[in-house]
């Protein structure tokens, strides 16, 4: 989809594009497929802000994504492709034979009409899900699963493919957009194809009422508030006294690292990022 530009009546949209959203089906979700988006305002259930800078936003509802593809040796056809406003890449719905509808993410080069199915005798093409163990080496995969049946986790923003780099005994080795290398059991299944929606990454919001739209509010600097609000507050003009980048709370927020789950460190075998 191309990137549109508008003419700067304004300060706000000097800088504003969106994406033109042709080839888009012009129809609302189908409905069986669909429940109420319920806002949370980034509180838990008793109440209390457990991830800031979440609230407001436009209403939604939530499309019910396949991301198992256990419909297997069923084929189906694509009805539509359709904006999902929950996230960056598009979705597929498909027909199958039998009469159910289901939605999967929308790889690029999928259109209207093509066939699509899954399992392990599947085509090499975009839009079918095969068992990685199934998938010829160099291809390019995405919603990949991290552990059989539980539906893909992995690769499944706009424009994202992972890399499958080679395969030895039970497990495959892939290649994630982070750059990490990742072994992961050939018994998993993944989908061909790159994500669709390529331009995603050239739209630029262009103006802070947009970023409200989507539900987000204003961040504001550590260095801006009283030393009794953060550690970065206070000073004489704009200073953070010295102190290394923290949150509010005293924990570091640059290289730090949080990982806990050690046991699946023996999974990875590049880091996304260098040690």
């Amino acid at each position: 989809m191309p990137v549109k530009s508008y003419k700067p009546t304004s300060p706000s949209l000097r800088k504003k594009t969106t994406l033109v959203f042709e080839g888009l089906a012009k129809k609302r979700p189908e409905r069986l497929l669909t429940v109420p988006l319920k806002k949370t305002g980034g509180r838990n259930n008793l109440g209390r802000v457990t991830v800031r800078w979440i609230g407001g936003g436009h209403k939604r509802l939530l499309r019910l994504i396949d991301f198992k593809r256990d419909k297997r040796g069923v084929p189906a056809t694509v009805a539509a492709i359709e904006y999902d406003p929950n996230r960056t890449a598009n979705l597929a719905l498909l027909n199958y034979v039998d009469g159910e509808k289901r939605y999967i993410i929308a790889p690029n080069d999928l259109k209207v009409g093509d066939q699509v199915t899954a399992g392990p005798e599947s085509d090499i093409k975009p839009g079918n899900a095969l068992p990685l163990g199934s998938i010829p080496v160099g291809t390019f995969v995405h919603n990949i699963e991290m552990r059989a049946g539980k539906g893909g986790q992995l690769v499944r923003a706009a424009g994202g493919y992972a890399q499958l780099m080679a395969k030895e005994g039970t497990y495959a080795t892939v290649k994630l957009p982070s750059n990490e290398v990742r072994i992961i059991l050939q018994e998993c299944y993944a989908t061909v194809g790159q994500i669709g929606n390529l331009d995603h990454e050239n739209v630029t919001i262009g103006k802070a009422g947009k970023s409200r739209w989507l539900g987000k509010n204003p961040k504001v600097r550590g260095v801006a508030m009283n030393p009794v609000d953060h550690p970065h507050g206070g000073g004489e003009g704009k200073s953070k006294g010295g102190n290394h980048p923290t949150n509010p709370w005293g924990v570091p927020t640059k290289g730090y690292k949080t990982r806990r789950r050690k046991a699946t460190d023996k999974y990875i075998i590049t880091r996304r990022k260098s040690r």
